[in-house]
């Protein structure tokens, strides 16, 4: 097969993934069609390597991962989680709860590596899912690298349909309130106005004038954030070892606090949608090695994970919700974007909204209170802690 055949094929791919999504309202993910789609290429008439064959061998995919790691550092603001901190608690509790869980009962179920290759992709997005598959082929376990990857495809199909039950419920809750004039709004719109001001402004005492601001110097910045990290990765390795990737979303986070990255510096330099692009066909790249015999196989510790790791997030949700005064449901939505982030959290929660009140003004009040806690819980549960949990979980294997 030729490279640009190759290209045309994956990229054909991914394109169909998305607009199945954008037809099914993101109910059906685009990364699961897109899995059924490689799989059935691996099947039949895919050379084992063609995402290699286009254009993406590892090392490429591996420097993309640095970058766009980095680059998430930036997108942390501290009014955020000031604004914010309950959510952010509840979130952490949700993880918690799926750690919990997953490490006591899931061990004793499925056997302790299953389950540690399992909870970072499933508390998180692409670049956990990929620390943990490369991390368990390092360790000579092909069926758990590809089972990190199907994690990955598969929690959506969880998080979606109980979040948007969940967020309907809380919905009426508030709109109730809304309607006897029991909700106050102005303290929730303030809050989100400082969110998207946070997001937006950086000190900037470190920047070049403007026509020396290229794309080529945010990427040599975000290189040299990336490479500062990995130094000092392999600095402390002969004391403690510590992820490079942990150390690039730290990093990222004090370049960005300090002035010497811009916020989404990759989005900026008109390079992250070709390293989503990488990083997604390098990920199911780690489809080639799954036969229909493996994929059955990993079928029943798929859904009871899963399924063990909801119930461990709802428990501690609800308690963490009980002791900050949050309402089980809005707790427990926030949880739930652990299972799949940003854009779907947005998408599902203007979707239940839409469909709750016609009025405007409704949509507003309900918009104010439930948006923003679902926005910070997918970015700090997918973004920052699979990351992180990622980077210790590698060591347990």
């Amino acid at each position: 097969m030729s490279q640009m055949l190759a290209l045309v094929i994956l990229t054909l791919i991914l394109f169909i993934g998305d607009l199945v999504a954008v037809r099914t309202k993101a109910w059906v993910p685009s990364i699961f069609i897109c899995a059924i789609l490689f799989l059935v290429g691996y099947w039949t008439f895919f050379p084992a390597d063609i995402v290699a064959v286009a254009g993406v061998p590892p090392v490429v995919a591996t420097m993309m991962m640095y970058l766009l790691i980095t680059n998430m550092g930036t997108l942390l603001s501290v009014k955020e989680l000031k604004a914010q901190w309950k959510t952010i608690v509840i979130a952490l509790s949700g993880i918690l709860g799926i750690v919990v869980v997953l490490l006591s009962v899931g061990t004793l179920i499925y056997g302790f590596e299953t389950m540690v290759v399992a909870i970072p992709p499933l508390v998180g997005g692409v670049v956990s899912a990929l620390i943990m598959s490369d991390a368990a082929s390092a360790a000579g376990l092909s069926s758990l690298a590809v089972f990190a990857i199907v994690i990955y495809v598969m929690q959506g199909f969880a998080g979606y349909p109980i979040t948007s039950f969940v967020l309907k419920k809380e919905g009426k809750r508030l709109l109730k309130l809304y309607r006897n004039g029991e909700l106050q709004v102005g303290e929730t719109d303030k809050a989100k106005e400082e969110i998207a001001a946070a997001v937006e402004t950086a000190p900037s005492r470190w920047r070049l004038p403007e026509k020396y601001n290229t794309d080529f110097l945010k990427f040599f910045k975000l290189a040299l954030v990336a490479y500062a990290a990995y130094l000092v990765s392999t600095l402390v390795a002969p004391l403690f070892s510590i992820s490079p990737f942990v150390l690039c979303l730290l990093f990222g986070v004090i370049a960005s606090s300090v002035g010497f990255l811009e916020k989404q510096a990759l989005q900026k330099a008109n390079g992250f949608g070709i390293a989503i692009l990488v990083l997604m066909l390098f990920i199911f790249d780690g489809l080639n090695q799954a036969t229909p015999s493996m994929m059955l196989q990993i079928l029943y510790p798929l859904v009871g994970t899963i399924v063990i790791g909801v119930i461990g997030m709802y428990i501690f949700s609800f308690i963490a919700g009980k002791i900050l005064g949050v309402s089980k449901n809005m707790a427990f939505a926030v949880s739930l974007t652990a299972l799949y982030g940003f854009p779907a959290d947005y998408i599902i929660t203007n979707e239940v909204i839409k469909s709750l009140t016609e009025d405007e003004k409704e949509r507003e009040a309900l918009t104010s209170r439930m948006l923003p806690p679902m926005l910070v819980g997918g970015f700090i549960t997918v973004t920052i802690v699979s990351v992180i949990l990622a980077g210790i979980f590698v060591g347990f294997l």
